[in-house]
């Protein structure tokens, strides 16, 4: 069965002469893209190569990105893009964990090949997959180029999404509310934990309505117990206990785009604390997902959770929200604008954020969280799981 490409050639087209219009602005002649997300996100190219030296460019002057790479891997861009095979370029296998020499060095050739080594280059500093080692080899083999942070050009242009992505939100949504109901009806005591998030990754591939999910960012998370009081604990087999808090935060993902979701479970009957904390919780929520519309600030929406949260006698110091989209691991986070004081981004209809509510007290806490889309009725949930502390006796 041939590869299904999730966009279609004029999509990428759209979002190549976006990424120039803003290369421009920035004042960059070229682009070396490393961040697996943005490389997708520009061509289609879609493989577990991240872990090796990878990189897409883009040039002004060039109509096609050129996508650089370890020669066993070159095939997967030729299957998943629409590249000619003249702009898929592989480095010599000899470069792979080389203790000296670097892939870059040839990356810096290719450059120099096309005339660019007097380019001003923008390159992914804060990206997870640009190590110091290939700045430094970039930098050395480039020495007449201006090679500046790019600042997240390309995860900026990810922000608003365009129709055809927010048809992969959408079904990501809707694969999230199947995992995060059945994860929930297996939180029984004595259930160990690894087999609750065994059967989540199942849930998450088997996808949903005859399309497959992919792999999420980030594995799922529990906590249980005094765990609750901390977000990104991982699970163990220890069994559930007869009573106490479970928390989980997983995803479905469609496509690479993801839609995360968190829900608090109360083995047993939840105490007065937990239950003013989840009120406050899905009332803040509420709140915030109404004022998120065109036009309003990320800081406002946060202003309006904060204010409901305090009127209860609670706070939360770190930010409440992030925009999503498509990405690979370590994070499904799109490293752009945030739900928190002092952000100025503007919402505008397409942009999707995970609204992430958790609360972490000394000894316990609570997160009901949603992924939405700005819409100008107000943020839309993604999901469809009840906005409640779900309890099981």
């Amino acid at each position: 069965m041939p590869y299904e490409k999730p966009f279609s050639p004029a999509e990428f087209q759209r979002r190549i002469k976006d990424v120039k219009t803003r290369m421009e602005k920035a004042g960059f002649d070229l682009l070396v893209l490393q961040d697996p997300a943005n490389m997708g996100w520009l061509t289609g190219f879609d493989s577990w190569s991240f872990y090796t030296p990878q990189a897409v460019l883009l040039h002004l002057d060039q109509e096609q990105p050129i996508w650089f790479g370890r020669a066993q891997d070159a095939k997967s861009a030729l299957i998943t893009t629409n590249l000619s095979a003249d702009n898929v370029v592989s480095f010599s296998e000899r470069l792979v964990h080389h203790p000296e020499e670097h892939p870059f060095d040839e990356l810096s050739d290719l450059i120099k090949s096309h005339g660019w080594e007097t380019s001003r280059v923008g390159v992914e500093l804060d990206a997870h997959y640009y190590t110091a080692r290939a700045h430094r080899h970039l930098v050395s083999g480039l020495p007449q180029a201006q090679i500046s942070d790019g600042r997240e050009l390309v995860n900026w242009a990810r922000l608003v999404k365009s129709d055809a992505e927010l048809v992969y939100m959408q079904e990501a949504g809707r694969l999230v509310t199947k995992v995060m109901e059945y994860a929930i009806a297996l939180l029984k005591p004595g259930v160990p934990e690894n087999k609750v998030v065994a059967e989540v990754y199942h849930t998450q591939i088997t996808g949903l309505d005859s399309k497959f999910g992919d792999y999420a960012s980030c594995c799922p998370l529990i906590q249980v117990g005094e765990g609750t009081s901390t977000p990104h604990l991982t699970w163990s087999s220890a069994p559930l206990p007869d009573s106490g808090l479970v928390v989980m935060e997983l995803a479905g993902v469609r496509r690479h785009y993801h839609a995360p979701l968190t829900r608090t479970v109360s083995i047993g009957k939840p105490s007065d604390d937990v239950l003013r904390l989840a009120d406050a919780i899905i009332e803040g929520g509420d709140a915030a997902l109404a004022a998120a519309r065109p036009g309003a600030t990320c800081e406002e929406v946060e202003a309006v959770w904060q204010g409901v949260l305090r009127r209860h006698g609670y706070r939360k110091d770190s930010r409440v929200g992030y925009s999503i989209g498509l990405n690979y691991p370590p994070d499904w986070g799109e490293r752009t604008a945030s739900l928190r004081p002092g952000e100025k981004t503007v919402l505008q209809p397409g942009m999707c954020f995970h609204f992430q509510s958790g609360v972490w007290l000394q000894d316990f806490g609570a997160a009901i969280s949603e992924p939405f889309v700005v819409t100008e009725s107000g943020g839309e949930r993604l999901s469809n799981v009840d906005r409640r502390l779900f309890t099981i006796e």
